[in-house]
């Protein structure tokens, strides 16, 4: 399903997910930030989160052949 981005309203953020990574976790994902020069963390993480979403769903999708 597509959204309709003729109505802004259902674009908007609204939802907040909070997560909590290990000392590793956050010492690698500083250093791929720094490595290529990612500014906006949570707009990366939320791009990477959905795209990994995205490729599931389209994997799981039944095809005829």
């Amino acid at each position: 399903m597509k959204p309709d981005i003729n109505n802004k309203e259902k674009l908007k953020r609204k939802h907040d997910i909070k997560f909590s990574l290990n000392d590793y976790e956050m010492n690698a994902l500083k250093r791929y930030c720094d490595k290529y020069k990612v500014s906006n963390r949570s707009g990366f993480i939320r791009e990477t989160l959905m795209k990994a979403i995205l490729v599931k769903f389209d994997q799981d999708y039944p095809k005829l052949f």
